[in-house]
């Protein structure tokens, strides 16, 4: 039923954005989230607004907000929007204060997260999905999605999907949610290069020698995958195996090409630049450490991968934001 609470555990970006659209749309919702969230909104409300120029205010007495997962206790559905290494700890405090028939449902980066979720949840019904979208916080409780596409997760007997689906936040299911987040991943990869770039993914995106370096990511991770006997599911409307050589299109055809698949805000930027931004940890090992674990397994090289992650690590060691190198830079391993 519409009526039956959602838990959202781990309110950052993606969760206050979701847990406010679902709110918004009138459904019971609780957001787990860090002190300093529950105050932000508390002061202000939720404010979720998307790249087409649609906004909604939720005020703060719409939703359960605290920092105590006792607030899942009547949850029916927990989406789990915490970053990859919290799993455990999120999947624990789940097993401990929501109900044994609550659906828990990854909405989570990578391509682990659902076995570490049931390895703590025995017995309960734990689901896949991916969002395609970015989300990024700009304070005072508004949560801002700059980019496009729409939620999947995996099919169930009791349709959560539909149930999850309200007005302005689509949520599609599949029978086949492992390729999916195999397909989000290749895509993730560039989450990185824009988190070193410090430019707008937009402007990155415009630059053929930025798509170039892209493309030959894709190419490394793409290779990992199949080693593996993947076939991924790409999120957009072109498969995966296309995008490396569309990517290397002249300007003005790929320009034309990503207004066709795909919208993004003009200031859009990836989450792992955010990280940076904020000095927090980011998600490298789970994207490009997922294709170098691979690689290593499957005596393959994947050299740039492997720097990659290093200017990352060096990066969040400095705590100073995004380094802003060049695609030559990063190819190199140097600095600018």
């Amino acid at each position: 039923m519409n009526d039956q609470p959602i838990g959202i555990a781990g309110a950052g970006s993606i969760g206050c954005f979701v847990g406010g659209m679902l709110a918004a749309a009138g459904r019971r919702v609780a957001l787990l989230a860090r002190l300093r969230v529950v105050d932000e909104i508390t002061a202000n409300g939720l404010r979720v607004s998307s790249f087409d120029g649609s906004e909604r205010i939720i005020p703060a007495d719409r939703m359960t907000l605290s920092d105590d997962p006792a607030i899942f206790r009547d949850a029916q559905t927990v989406l789990v929007t915490v970053k990859s290494a919290d799993t455990p700890e999120m999947a624990d405090l789940v097993a401990r204060h929501a109900p044994d028939d609550a659906v828990v449902v990854s909405l989570q980066n990578g391509v682990g997260n659902v076995p570490r979720l049931r390895e703590h949840l025995a017995g309960r019904r734990v689901l896949g999905g991916m969002v395609p979208f970015n989300v990024v916080a700009l304070g005072n409780g508004r949560f801002h999605r700059s980019t496009s596409g729409d939620i999947v997760i995996a099919q169930d007997d009791a349709g959560t999907a539909a149930r999850l689906a309200v007005q302005g936040l689509a949520v599609g299911a599949t029978d086949n949610i492992d390729g999916v987040q195999w397909g989000k991943l290749i895509v993730n990869l560039n989450n990185a290069l824009n988190a070193l770039a410090d430019i707008p993914l937009r402007q990155q995106l415009a630059q053929r020698s930025w798509r170039y370096l892209f493309a030959d990511q894709m190419v490394e991770g793409l290779a990992a995958v199949r080693a593996e006997g993947i076939r991924p599911v790409s999120p957009t409307p072109l498969p995966s195996s296309w995008m490396p050589p569309l990517l290397r299109l002249p300007d003005a055809l790929f320009d034309m090409l990503l207004g066709r698949t795909m919208k993004i805000d003009p200031e859009a930027r990836s989450s792992m630049w955010e990280d940076l931004k904020r000095g927090r940890r980011t998600e490298i090992d789970y994207l490009q450490g997922v294709i170098t674990e691979i690689a290593d397994r499957c005596g393959l090289e994947a050299p740039l991968s492997r720097r990659i992650i290093a200017l990352i690590r060096k990066a969040e060691a400095s705590g100073d934001g995004s380094p802003g190198l060049t695609p030559e830079q990063i190819r190199s391993g140097g600095t600018p």
